[in-house]
């Protein structure tokens, strides 16, 4: 699969469809009204509009709306999980690198694909909703822990935190820039780009772990 990590190209680019593939029609119509008015500011008969087909058509698919959302989160997922895969390996064999590269993995995600963003992570449709959502969801945020936990090896044993806090911690910084920052949000507006307020926060948080001197570099690499 050929990827271009600065432009998260191919692979990792929206999908198209055919005529004949309605599914796929119907999920890019869905994540078009969600990045327009929210996961919850539409209807299935909108998405079918959306997608030129007939209402009737939607329910050869989906059984209503939240169906359609998880089948977008899906979607979305199968793609992070191959930008996470890729961010990391192309950090190595660093592990600060790779661990770094993760996060800006995060942030870049959510601001080219906005729509599957949000039904990922806005929409409230639970991973647990299908075996093959939780498996594509906990392949993608596996990613991010096994950088942390290849990172926490270098942190002083009485800071080191469990892999797993560690990378709900960079997960909760990295979602905080994208729903404050990255995304235009009414009122919430930083002189500073999105991408060094990830970046400070990550290396104020490992500093704080006693991971980086002030005035190093990676402790690896």
């Amino acid at each position: 699969m050929t990827r271009s990590w600065g432009g998260l190209t191919s692979g990792m680019a929206k999908r198209g469809y055919h005529h004949g593939n309605l599914r796929e029609a119907l999920i890019d119509g869905c994540l078009t009204l969600i990045e327009k008015r929210g996961p919850t500011g539409f209807t299935l008969s909108e998405a079918a509009r959306e997608a030129g087909v007939t209402p009737a058509a939607v329910y050869r698919h989906f059984e209503g709306r939240e169906d359609l959302i998880a089948a977008a989160a899906l979607q979305g997922y199968e793609m992070f999980g191959d930008l996470m895969e890729y961010a990391y390996g192309d950090g190595q064999p660093s592990a600060l690198k790779a661990f770094e590269a993760t996060g800006r993995a995060y942030l870049a995600f959510a601001r080219k694909y906005p729509g599957h963003y949000i039904a990922m992570f806005e929409s409230g449709i639970s991973t647990n909703r299908s075996s093959e959502l939780h498996a594509v969801a906990a392949r993608a945020m596996g990613v991010l822990e096994k950088a942390a936990e290849q990172l926490s090896e270098h942190i002083p044993a009485e800071k080191r935190p469990p892999p797993q806090m560690f990378s709900a911690h960079i997960w909760a910084l990295s979602h905080g820039v994208v729903e404050l920052f990255a995304r235009a949000s009414p009122g919430t507006k930083s002189p500073f780009p999105p991408e060094d307020l990830l970046e400070t926060g990550i290396g104020i948080y490992l500093r704080g772990l006693g991971l980086i001197a002030p005035d190093s570099e990676d402790p690896n690499g």
